[in-house]
């Protein structure tokens, strides 16, 4: 079993894990442990001498009967541990790592963050149905959710146009409904690493909400043609330009990494039953500690 394997699939394996131990650990609670307490009695009772015994004698005698068998007893003490991690991670917080730059300069690879799974309404396990509404996401939202593509897949972006938004994306600059975001040049951002060159960076109001962006002028500003998807309809691409009509229960979004970012640009809306959660802390990057903390 590949580590790609498991991480895809965590969460059903998660609950797998939670299902069979519990399992394990009902029965022995309530069936297996109360037949070997009647076995270690019926020992005592096949002495005949079971009232002129000692209390240490008892206790060598009808030790082997009751103890619990290795895989019960592990299955026993890791279940509340399973099931701790499984209601924590499905209803409240769930770690992500991540893999790409298409978020800089507001998140770096290997950041290791924190997602709010309630702040965008209660949803089951697994499956992801939503049973209680909480609230809805906002533009500027760093959003973790389903690619729509490969729903086995998450991605993190941050949400630009929410339903019924007109979003316009022109000479690498927004405008929703037909307001021009206004951007403030910050200064140029140094690639790490191997990629060791110079981006330009603003500061994006979207709409009250401000973070930093990064452009690549080396960059075309869209396809060569339009792309395909599921209501594409909604979007009319130019040259330099395109436009689109955000369906009702559904979201655009894109990197904060324009220049290097597969978003809602390439491959469309975000449907509101994809969605995980809301993206708020870095708990850790193992290669710079100063990392830590909150983020836009």
């Amino acid at each position: 079993m590949s580590f790609q394997f498991l991480v895809k699939y965590f969460a059903s394996i998660l609950f797998l894990l939670m299902i069979v131990t519990g399992i394990i650990w009902a029965l022995d609670s309530f069936v297996w442990s109360k037949r070997r307490k009647i076995l270690a009695q019926n020992a005592l009772k096949q002495t005949g001498r079971e009232d002129q015994m000692s209390e240490d004698e008892k206790h060598a005698l009808i030790a082997p009967f009751l103890r619990q068998p290795t895989w019960v007893e592990y299955s026993g003490s890791f279940f509340p541990v399973i099931a701790l991690v499984f209601v924590l991670r499905s209803f409240l917080f769930e770690p992500f790592k991540i893999p790409s730059a298409s978020m800089l300069p507001t998140l770096y690879v290997g950041d290791l963050i924190l997602v709010n799974k309630f702040t965008y309404g209660i949803r089951l396990p697994i499956v992801g149905t939503k049973i209680i509404e909480v609230n809805n996401p906002k533009r500027g939202d760093v959003m973790v959710f389903k690619y729509p593509n490969d729903p086995s897949l998450d991605y993190i972006k941050r949400v630009v146009g929410v339903p019924g938004d007109v979003v316009t994306y022109k000479d690498k600059k927004l405008s929703i409904n037909g307001q021009a975001v206004s951007y403030v040049p910050q200064n140029e951002f140094l690639h790490d690493g191997a990629d060791l060159r110079y981006s330009k960076q603003y500061a994006e109001n979207l709409t009250g909400v401000e973070h930093r962006i990064l452009n690549n002028d080396s960059a075309g500003t869209m396809l060569l043609q339009a792309p395909q998807f599921p209501m594409s309809e909604q979007c009319s691409y130019e040259y330099d330009n395109f436009t689109c009509k955000v369906p009702e229960g559904h979201y655009f979004m894109m990197g904060d990494n324009r220049d290097d970012s597969m978003d809602s640009r390439y491959w469309g809306f975000v449907p509101d039953k994809n969605i995980v959660g809301k993206a708020f802390f870095i708990w850790m990057n193992f290669g710079d500690l100063k990392r830590i903390g909150s983020f836009k």
